[in-house]
């Protein structure tokens, strides 16, 4: 998709995006050099194996669908650089397993009670019978022994949801959808008031004034 492409798109934020700030004040080079490796993350699995990485793909669309989304933000990438990394949030629910070992045995166990439930694995099923298996877990009435002590609910809530929608509202194409102007660092925000937006903000567009703020946000650098 072309950068003019992008900027046309229908968003309640017209003409706006948030890479536009990569060369001006409001980045500085700490912020471009993170986001910059965010944009450069690959695009094949380096920690997931190739059954996992089918549930991961079919677990991030269950979680956050972008089916209208344009650009896509690579939710499966990033989930899994996240881990190949294993990077932590600095804390930890004791009932958990260590990052790495909670996503190996959760993915194993989801396969094993998708199994059971259709004789196919998760990411073979029909999204209803996804939602719906991945409901159970979110009530804990997923009980398998596959699971190794860990309860389904925890790590539906705790890692599952926690690790891809992280995942998701850290991406640029994210903040772009949401008028977020991401780190504010080195310039900050000066107008703290109520209803006050400062210049290099983006602009919300109201019923008929999408046009109006397309030229607002032509200038949120």
């Amino acid at each position: 998709m072309s950068d003019r492409e992008r900027k046309a798109r229908p968003t309640r934020y017209p003409g706006y995006d948030v890479l536009d700030k990569r060369s001006t004040p409001s980045w500085d080079e700490a912020t471009r050099t993170v986001i910059a490796q965010r944009l450069a993350t690959p695009a094949e699995p380096h920690f997931f194996n190739a059954v996992e990485w089918l549930a991961v793909c079919a677990l991030c669309v269950c979680i956050v669908p972008q089916a209208n989304a344009l650009p896509v933000v690579p939710l499966p990438q990033l989930l899994d650089a996240k881990l190949l990394k294993n990077t932590g949030d600095g804390y930890r629910d004791a009932r958990l397993p260590p990052l790495q070992q909670a996503w190996r045995t959760g993915l194993a166990a989801l396969d094993a009670e998708s199994r059971v439930r259709h004789e196919l694995p998760f990411s073979r099923l029909e999204k209803s019978s996804q939602v719906a298996l991945l409901e159970s877990m979110q009530r804990g009435e997923l009980t398998s022994d596959a699971w190794d002590g860990m309860p389904a609910k925890l790590f539906f809530a705790e890692r599952l949801l926690h690790d891809i929608c992280s995942m998701y509202y850290s991406h640029p194409h994210a903040w772009s959808e949401m008028g977020f102007g991401g780190p504010a660092n080195p310039r900050g925000y000066v107008r703290m008031y109520f209803d006050r937006r400062d210049p290099w903000e983006a602009a919300e567009a109201e019923a008929g004034e999408e046009d109006k703020a397309r030229k607002e946000n032509q200038r949120a650098r």
